[in-house]
C-alpha cells in the first residue's frame, strides 16, 4: 500500500508542491471569471475550482492533471441560473456528476480512442488561441505599466530557467511582480478587481428546490450536455498531458472520478467543472508529475482565500497575463505549423476546421464532435470504393473477385456489379480480398443471389473470413 502511495503521490515532492502553488494562484482569476460568466458569486468559482482539485487528486486516473471550475462548462450554466436561479445551477453539477460516474462505469473514456490526431492537434491550437485571445481584454485601457509589467514577467519566466529551475519561473515571475506592484503603488488592476473574495469556508447544503418531474426536465438536459463537455475536454486534456509527460492514464477511471468530483463540488455550494488545459500545462511545465500537485493546488488555493485573501487581492492581472501567454505559447503545437503542407489534405482541412469552429464559438465539444464527424465521413468516402476483377474458369463458371470493404456505403455499388441476365448459369464470387462489415452488406449479398437465383443461375461465395461468413448465414 504505502508503494502504491509512493509511486502515485510522493516521487517527485519539491516540484509538485511548488507546481502546485504556481497553479493556484493562476486558478484564483479564472475562476472568478467563470463564475460572472455563469452569472453566480465569484466565490462559487471558487469553492468549484478547490473541492474539484481536491477529490480528483485521490479518484481521477490521470496524475498532475489540474480540474477546476472551466470556462465551456460556465458557459452552459448561464441561461439555467438565469431562468431558475443557483440552486438548480447546484442540483445540475450533482446530476452531471451523477452522470459522468455512469459513463465512467460503462467504460465512454474508450470514446478518445475515435477521435483522430488531426483533431487533438486542431483542439490544442485552438485552446492555445483561446487562451491568448481571453487575456487581450485586460489590456482595454491600460496604462504603459501593464504592458512593462506583462514584459518583465514574460522575461522572469523564460529568462530564470537559464540560471535556475530549482523553483518554476512562473511562480518566481507571480511573487516577484506582485511585490513591486505593492511597493511602487503602480496603477495596475488586479485580482481585487475580478470580484469579491470572501474568506469563508463552503458548508454541504442540499439543493433547496423540489425535485419533481418537472425541475428534472429543467437540469436534466443542461446536467447531460455539461457531462458531455467535460467528458470530452478531461479526456482531451488526458491525452495531452500522457504525451508530454510520456506517460499512460486511466480514461475510465478520470471520468468516474470526475463525477465523483463533481457531485461533492454541487452538494459543497460550487458549480460541475471538468480538466484545464492551461492550468494542466502550468503544472506540467513547472514540474508537476504526481497526484500531490493537484491536491496542493486545491489546498493551496484554499489556503489564499481563507488565509491571504488581502494579500491575493492585490496580486497584478499583468503578472497573471504574462503566465498564460506563457502557456498560450507552450501549448500551440508549432510544429503542426510545419507539417501542415506535407499531411494529408483531408487531414489539414480537420485541423483547420476544428481551429476555426472552436475559436469562433468558444465550445471545444462543438469543435471537436464536428472534426471528428468530418473524418468520419472522409474515411467513409475512402472506404466506399469496391471492385470487382472478371475471369471464366475452364468450365464456363464467371468470377468476380470482390475488392474493397463491404458495408453500407458500399451496398448499391456492389449490387451493380454483376450482370445478371448475360451471366453464365454458375457464378463464384471471391471474397478474398474483401470484409463483410454491417447488416447493410448482408443484405446487397443476399439481393444479389436472389437476382441470380430468380433467373434460374447458381452462386458459390468463396474466401469469405468466418466472422463474414457467419453475419452471411445469419443474415440470409
Amino acid at each position: 500500500m504505502y508503494s502504491k502511495w509512493k509511486d502515485s503521490w510522493f516521487f517527485n515532492i519539491r516540484k509538485d508542491v511548488l507546481s502546485g502553488i504556481t497553479v493556484a494562484l493562476a486558478l484564483i482569476p479564472e475562476a472568478i471569471a467563470f463564475s460572472i460568466l455563469a452569472g453566480v458569486d465569484p466565490m462559487v468559482g471558487l469553492y468549484a475550482s478547490f473541492i474539484i482539485a481536491i477529490v480528483i487528486s485521490f479518484t481521477g486516473g490521470r496524475m498532475g492533471m489540474i480540474s477546476a471550475a472551466t470556462g465551456a462548462m460556465a458557459s452552459l450554466m448561464g441561461p439555467l441560473v438565469a431562468k431558475y436561479g443557483i440552486e438548480y445551477l447546484f442540483a445540475a453539477s450533482i446530476l452531471t456528476g451523477v452522470i459522468q460516474y455512469v459513463m465512467g462505469v460503462l467504460k465512454f473514456g474508450k470514446f478518445i480512442t475515435f477521435i483522430p490526431n488531426s483533431v487533438i492537434v486542431g483542439f490544442v491550437n485552438a485552446l492555445a488561441i483561446i487562451i491568448f485571445m481571453a487575456q487581450l481584454t485586460n489590456f482595454n485601457g491600460a496604462s504603459w505599466q501593464m504592458y512593462a509589467m506583462v514584459a518583465g514577467t514574460l522575461a522572469i519566466i523564460y529568462l530564470l530557467p537559464l540560471i535556475t529551475k530549482a523553483i518554476p519561473s512562473a511562480l518566481v515571475a507571480i511573487i516577484v511582480m506582485t511585490i513591486l506592484s505593492m511597493n511602487l503603488n503602480l496603477d495596475l488592476r488586479t485580482v481585487g478587481d475580478m470580484g469579491e473574495i470572501t474568506q469563508t469556508l463552503p458548508f454541504f447544503h442540499v439543493p433547496d428546490l423540489t425535485l419533481t418531474l418537472q425541475a428534472i426536465g429543467y437540469i436534466l438536459p443542461i446536467s447531460l450536455a455539461l457531462a458531455v463537455v467535460g467528458m470530452t475536454e478531461s479526456l482531451m486534456t488526458a491525452t495531452i498531458v500522457d504525451e508530454m509527460t510520456e506517460s499512460k492514464s486511466d480514461k475510465n477511471k478520470e471520468v468516474r472520478g470526475q463525477g465523483i468530483a463533481n457531485i461533492v463540488s454541487g452538494f459543497f455550494g460550487g458549480m460541475a467543472g471538468c480538466a484545464m488545459i492551461g492550468q494542466t500545462v502550468i503544472n506540467v511545465k513547472s514540474g508537476g508529475r504526481s497526484r500531490l500537485s493537484t491536491f496542493v493546488s486545491g489546498v493551496f488555493l484554499l489556503f489564499l482565500i481563507m488565509v491571504l485573501g488581502n494579500v491575493v487581492k492585490q496580486i497584478p492581472m499583468a503578472a497573471l497575463v504574462g503566465v498564460m501567454f506563457m502557456v498560450s505559447v507552450g501549448t500551440f503545437d508549432w510544429q503542426s505549423l510545419r507539417t501542415l503542407v506535407k499531411i494529408p489534405r483531408s487531414d489539414a482541412l480537420v485541423m483547420i476546421l476544428t481551429v476555426a469552429i472552436v475559436v469562433a464559438t468558444s465550445n471545444l465539444a462543438i469543435g471537436v464532435l464536428s472534426g471528428v464527424t468530418l473524418s468520419a465521413v472522409i474515411f467513409g468516402w475512402r472506404s466506399a470504393k469496391i471492385k470487382a476483377l472478371i475471369s471464366n474458369d475452364k468450365n464456363g463458371s464467371k468470377i468476380y473477385r470482390i475488392s474493397g470493404q463491404l458495408f453500407f456505403g458500399t451496398m448499391a455499388h456492389f449490387i451493380d456489379l454483376f450482370n445478371y441476365r448475360n451471366d453464365p448459369d454458375t457464378i463464384t464470387i471471391d471474397f478474398s480480398s474483401s470484409h463483410v462489415w454491417d447488416h447493410s452488406a448482408v443484405t446487397a449479398i443476399t439481393k444479389t443471389i436472389s437476382k441470380y437465383e430468380q433467373l434460374g443461375k447458381k452462386v458459390i461465395c468463396i474466401g469469405l473470413n468466418e466472422e463474414s461468413k457467419l453475419m452471411v448465414e445469419q443474415g440470409r
